[in-house]
């Protein structure tokens, strides 16, 4: 093989209303690239994030075989002190967010949702490739 996989460079988000979406996702630090009826493109986190028009019911989520709703993506922030700022930002702003947990590896983690449902992890760990290409301590 001459080549390898070296980033994810797009996910794409399933949305009921493309424009209330992208609205919700700019108010939690996404930039806004390009928006019409059936998609918006965001910058979020480092990657490119297109917001889907979808029928009803539709979301990123996933059952394990345990029957359990799983989040498709994780979001890394730097420590414990900014998941926990984060986590009372995003309740202050209404947002559907579950409790800190310990999941019993190393940082912490917590659960929250967007309007449609979609549910994404953060993690109080980044990776320490990002950590040293962008120089942050």
């Amino acid at each position: 093989m001459n080549g390898s996989l070296m980033r994810v460079g797009t996910s794409y988000i399933p949305v009921q209303d493309i424009e209330l979406a992208a609205e919700w996702y700019v108010n939690i630090g996404a930039v806004l690239n390009y928006q019409d009826k059936k998609k918006a493109i965001l910058d979020l986190a480092n990657q490119s994030i297109f917001l889907v028009k979808s029928s009803e019911k539709q979301s990123a989520n996933f059952y394990d075989i345990g029957g359990k709703e799983h989040f498709s993506l994780t979001f890394e922030v730097n420590g414990m002190n900014t998941l926990t700022s984060l986590h009372r930002e995003f309740k202050e702003k209404g947002i559907t967010v579950g409790e800190i947990e310990d999941r019993g590896h190393a940082g912490k983690n917590f659960v929250f949702q967007d309007l449609d449902g979609n549910m994404f992890d953060v993690w109080s760990e980044l990776s320490p490739v990002f950590k040293e290409k962008y120089r942050i301590n």
